[in-house]
């Protein structure tokens, strides 16, 4: 068994070897609270809630670090736009991702550290790049010096020379594409004390503090979204390891959801909020549609695709209750089926993995229809063993209840659908193609239009 894979920095998959036999450790840079979480947001914590049951499984001892960053310049801009405490927006907000993280059924971290936190960690790390000449102070700030690190951008494979930073609006800096770790106090700002003047943290500081206080001076994954990748990665790499850290062996990103292309974004006013799709889709439904394509796959957001989540979720959901109103509690199996466990290991390969699920309930359907109890009740066995590592079986007591939270008129609509569906799939299991017809015809005269598919009927409303 090895698991394998994609390492941006390697720009290839490889081989995972653990620094620690049977233990994993993930850094995962967190949520940056300056507004509540739109499902762009918990997607990154979706795709390595999946990375750490997976790990799991295999074995391996977690220890799962997500950082929240409750200090930085959008969460004091919007402070003082809506007249509050930074504090007060930061730990609103701070909730609201957390909800969110729950409502999809993400498991908590190991610890979730705040950035404003662990400042006397972030003096240390100041103190010893100034003491080792790459970083500076200048009018209160400490700025890294990035010509002092050869290893800069080497993750996102740019030029330095081709390289255009902004200068922040700050004077005193050698090079404007010097990035600053500490930036000196201005009014009305929060602010701590440090050898240097009193002062507030900068974004990539507070990630490489955290993740050497948790992990300590090596660890096994850091991962994020792929716009993480410059400058927070960069930079981050350049602080930990001028400081003497070897920091992480692998770097793992996922990618964005999407909406007409471009990345979701409260900036762009393309994001929708977890709050208000909790509201009309159910959470489990949710993590169907946000954690079964491949991490590093774009999702480009619209109904149509959240309504084809539901209805192949209502597939898998449909043939777990049937077996159980037959059967009563089945347990998960011991082991996942191979095929799905050598999906999971090739870099967390969710969508073909997936299929083997779908496969899996299909045969399970077959011997329902061929009243096989004992091979349905270990088909639903297999199927709970692998909904249990995606994070999406029904009957975990995490989704209790959740079949009534978020029920639009589709929902309604779809699970009265399927259960006429559902008889005509038995139908056509006994050859009696007259009686499966015959159903076919009553919903397209109903205004629906059928289609048949290897992963079993799917319909949507007809022309009209």
């Amino acid at each position: 068994m090895t698991i394998r894979l994609y390492d941006t920095s390697a720009r290839q998959i490889r081989d995972f070897t653990p620094l620690q036999q049977g233990c994993v450790s993930i850094y995962l840079c967190g949520a940056t609270v300056q507004a509540a979480p739109h499902i762009g947001h918990i997607r990154s914590g979706l795709n390595f809630d999946i990375m750490r049951r997976w790990f799991e499984y295999r074995g391996y001892d977690v220890t799962f670090i997500r950082n929240v960053t409750d200090i930085d310049d959008k969460i004091i801009t919007k402070s003082h736009d809506q007249g509050r405490p930074w504090w007060s927006l930061g730990y609103e907000n701070e909730r609201a991702f957390n909800d969110g993280y729950e409502a999809l059924g993400c498991l908590p971290p190991t610890y979730e550290p705040r950035a404003t936190g662990h400042v006397p960690e972030m003096i240390e790390m100041m103190r010893g790049l100034i003491e080792r000449g790459h970083a500076y102070e200048a009018d209160g700030s400490v700025y890294f010096d990035v010509r002092s690190f050869p290893g800069y951008l080497a993750l996102s494979n740019q030029d330095i020379d081709d390289l255009r930073q902004p200068d922040e609006g700050v004077s005193g800096k050698r090079d404007p594409r010097d990035f600053a770790m500490w930036k000196a106090t201005k009014p009305g700002e929060p602010d701590w004390e440090t050898p240097w003047g009193r002062g507030r943290p900068g974004w990539h500081l507070e990630c490489s503090a955290m993740a050497h206080k948790y992990l300590g001076s090596a660890f096994d994954i850091h991962g994020g979204g792929l716009d993480l990748i410059f400058p927070h990665h960069e930079n981050e790499i350049a602080q930990a390891k001028a400081y003497g850290d070897d920091f992480a062996s692998y770097w793992v990103h996922n990618a964005w959801v999407t909406m007409s292309g471009e990345k979701m974004s409260k900036s762009l006013g393309n994001s929708v909020l977890v709050s208000e799709m909790v509201k009309t889709w159910r959470p489990i439904v949710l993590r169907y549609y946000l954690g079964t394509p491949h991490y590093r796959s774009m999702i480009e957001y619209s109904e149509d695709a959240l309504r084809e989540a539901e209805s192949a979720f209502a597939r898998i959901e449909g043939f777990v209750q049937r077996v159980v109103e037959k059967a009563g509690d089945v347990e998960p199996a011991a082991e996942v089926p191979p095929a799905f466990a050598e999906a999971m290991d090739d870099d967390m390969g969710v969508p073909q993995a997936l299929a083997i699920v779908h496969t899996t309930v299909r045969q399970g359907n077959s011997a329902l229809a061929a009243d096989d109890k004992e091979a349905a009740v270990a088909r639903l066995a297999e199927v709970r063993a692998m909904l249990g590592v995606l994070g999406l079986d029904p009957l975990d007591p995490h989704w209790a209840g959740d079949e009534s939270r978020g029920e639009d008129l589709h929902g309604v609509v779809d699970s009265l659908v399927r259960l006429v569906l559902d008889q005509r799939q038995s139908a056509r299991a006994r050859k009696d193609w007259a009686t499966a017809d015959a159903i076919r015809d009553q919903l397209v005269q109903a205004g629906l239009s059928i289609e048949d598919g290897p992963d079993g009927p799917r319909w949507t409303l007809g022309p009209r």
